[in-house]
């Protein structure tokens, strides 16, 4: 991205997609955010990030609109084009389940929302977040943001927020990927498994995160009814149920001298069994086979 002085956006009332694309603009450059209507001059300089407003998607020149665009056009809003220009839509739209939404709302308003999701209108308003009012509330009677302003550093820790958990929710998913195996709990063929995570030197701050995405991003939903990732608390393994699968029953393991903990629930167990072999025997002793 060509390097820019500062972000430009629409005076007025503001809206999610905006507050968003500059936040995630202010995690590329901390620069101030001028809300005006931009001249032709701002459009044609690239070291002014032009969000939301211009009639113009030129991302060469940093213009990031997208109200120019036919009426027929899948919903795309200025948070869109900005993550597609870093190269992060894909993931995002994958990762970020709240960001389709997103895009219909700021396109086709509530009720084609409301709509396309298959529930009612009112539905919609119960979904508002008091913090996301408050801030973009603030953000819309703003004219300038700078540097040290309370809103101006609570949009970049936002913007790095959701850029950090894009890339790395991709790096776990890679990782995963590179070490995971999938078992299965009974010889019948057909039969489902588990996926199995095994300890890496180092182990990542949170052994489990993203396991369960992984499953369903690879189709192996309706293969994997079992998780075993580290136990991040001791040296051991935890055992869990995929989609709380309920042919998985850790209370039938809770007896066993290696396992320290299984939930009243029946849905996670902790062992402290290293042995691969012996990690597929509790899984399976936790397995309804009829």
């Amino acid at each position: 991205m060509y390097p820019f002085s500062t972000i430009l956006t629409h005076p007025g009332g503001a809206h999610k997609d905006e507050f968003l694309a500059c936040s995630v603009l202010l995690t590329v450059h901390p620069v101030p955010i001028v809300r005006r209507e931009p001249t032709p001059a701002d459009l044609a300089d690239a070291s002014t990030a032009v969000v939301d407003v211009g009639h113009s998607h030129e991302p060469a020149l940093n213009n990031f609109d997208h109200h120019q665009l036919p009426k027929d056009h899948p919903p795309t809003c200025a948070l869109s084009l900005v993550l597609r220009h870093l190269g992060l839509y894909e993931d995002a739209r994958a990762f970020c389940e709240w960001l389709e939404p997103a895009e219909w709302f700021d396109c086709r308003g509530p009720v084609d929302t409301a709509r396309w999701l298959g529930v009612q209108r009112e539905i919609i308003g119960k979904l508002n977040s008091p913090i996301d009012g408050a801030l973009v509330r603030r953000f819309s009677q703003a004219s300038r943001l700078v540097p040290g302003d309370p809103l101006w550093e609570m949009m970049r820790l936002i913007g790095e927020d959701l850029l950090g958990y894009v890339r790395g929710l991709r790096d776990r998913l890679d990782f995963i990927a590179r070490h995971a195996e999938v078992w299965t709990l009974h010889e019948v063929a057909g039969e489902p498994g588990a996926l199995f995570l095994p300890r890496t030197d180092p182990l990542p701050e949170d052994p489990s995160a993203g396991i369960e995405r992984y499953v369903e991003s690879r189709g192996l939903g309706d293969r994997v009814i079992g998780l075993v990732s580290p136990d991040r608390r001791n040296g051991g393994y935890g055992l869990s149920r995929h989609r709380d699968n309920p042919r998985l029953d850790f209370t039938r393991i809770a007896r066993e001298p290696d396992v320290h903990f299984a939930h009243a629930r029946g849905f996670v167990a902790k062992t402290s069994a290293i042995d691969p072999q012996r990690l597929r025997t509790l899984l399976r002793l936790a397995f309804d086979q009829t």
